[in-house]
């Protein structure tokens, strides 16, 4: 099975981002951020490095002011010597044509928010004439277009990030606290860019709430389409909070995207270690069949037919296969619906009459009679039989993982 092909992805540009390619079909790439603060040198090296070694693709770096732009080509530097080269995102809001154009220097990516990159004062206007918003998408030109043209020059990709809770005034006023406003924000960036010749671009379009998030990223797809453009989508759902429901949160929104075909890159935002995001991204990504980076178990919930302590057996199987990759292992609690249930799977352990169990290759017996106490072992044993095992290795389980990317 094609894993990148099981949902029908929409078509987009390639955006590239030092050596990684977001979008034109190549497999959705995992992004976080650093919490260290910028000017924290050493301990930025330190935790982009454990990021990457957790499986983060692409790590983004807040830089508010010019200082903290100038502190990325260091940051840079130390990465490289003491690790490797890892695809860097400086991240720019307020007022930032000269901090944009510096970390353009140092960084393989740009993130814009557009509601906050040319900074307005509250003046309680009631509406916008046609004349004001011409003057406004004016001042953003010039302010913009310094940055455009450093992004151009240094080869660096440009990610353009609006958030819900950061409209500009003008938005807010014009089109209200609405998906609207949101995509018209973005598309004003897009158009500038492309009048001045640049299209290696991302876009995103973030909302702390799953209904609002989801409808901007499919009207801003909609109305990417109506001007030509097919730039590549980063989904998140921002500021989902910490623990499971954040982790539920963040995957009813990119999960029901990723099934639509939208989307090319993902983070999942918690408010915990942002190591903690990695596994979550991964975990989406593989139940919608996007990357295998883990053995993909199925088992049935257990009833009144099961045979053994189906929690217990899971978990011993989990146990004993959970260093491998790219397998699908099925442990069924009886025959009634196991073989039907699990005929996708690559292996089978299923339970039987008399404290037995049987081991199937995909819908083929291989092996019946065995007793629960030695079944795991004959299923290690099979998986070595036909050359898919592998001795556990001491590293941590996410280094593990990065050796499937």
């Amino acid at each position: 099975m094609n894993l990148d092909t099981t949902y029908a992805r929409r078509h987009t540009v390639p955006c590239r981002v030092g050596k990684l390619v977001i979008g034109a079909g190549y497999p959705v790439v995992v992004q976080s951020m650093i919490t260290e603060e910028t000017r924290n040198i050493d301990a930025c090296v330190e935790q982009i490095i454990a990021l990457h070694q957790a499986g983060c693709e692409l790590v983004r770096v807040t830089t508010p002011s010019l200082g903290e732009a100038q502190c990325m080509e260091e940051i840079r530097a130390k990465v490289i010597e003491r690790y490797q080269e890892v695809p860097l995102t400086a991240d720019v809001h307020h007022q930032g044509t000269a901090i944009a154009v510096e970390a353009a220097k140092h960084v393989d990516e740009v993130r814009v928010n557009p509601g906050l990159f040319v900074f307005r004062k509250p003046t309680n206007k009631e509406e916008y004439s046609a004349e004001e918003h011409a003057a406004e998408r004016q001042a953003i030109e010039e302010s913009f277009v310094p940055v455009v043209e450093a992004c151009k020059k240094h080869g660096r990709a440009m990610r353009v990030g609006v958030n819900h809770g950061s409209l500009s005034e003008r938005m807010l006023v014009t089109y209200g606290d609405t998906p609207d406003g949101m995509v018209e924000s973005a598309l004003e960036y897009l158009r500038i860019c492309e009048k001045h010749g640049y299209t290696n671009l991302n876009i995103s379009a973030k909302a702390s709430r799953v209904p609002i998030m989801i409808a901007a990223n499919r009207l801003m797809v909609k109305r990417m389409a109506e001007e030509g453009m097919a730039y590549p989508m980063h989904l998140g759902v921002t500021e989902a909070g910490d623990g499971e429901y954040a982790r539920i949160k963040s995957t009813a929104g990119i999960a029901t995207l990723l099934a639509e075909g939208i989307g090319d890159t993902i983070r999942v935002s918690l408010s915990e270690d942002p190591i903690n995001e990695i596994p979550v991204c991964y975990d989406i990504l593989q139940a919608m069949g996007l990357r295998k980076t883990k053995v993909e178990y199925i088992a049935c919930p257990s009833c009144g037919r099961t045979k053994f302590n189906l929690p217990t057996v899971l978990r011993q199987v989990r146990d004993a296969t959970r260093h491998l990759s790219g397998l699908d292992i099925a442990v069924m609690g009886c025959i009634v619906n196991g073989p039907g249930e699990m005929a996708d799977a690559d292996y089978g352990y299923v339970g039987a009459a008399g404290g037995k169990i049987t081991l199937y290759r995909r819908k083929e017996i291989v092996k019946t009679g065995i007793p629960q106490e030695r079944g795991v072992e004959e299923l290690i044993g099979l998986l070595k039989e036909d050359g898919v095992w592998q001795e556990p290795l001491d590293a941590a389980p996410a280094l593990t993982m990065l050796k499937t990317l």
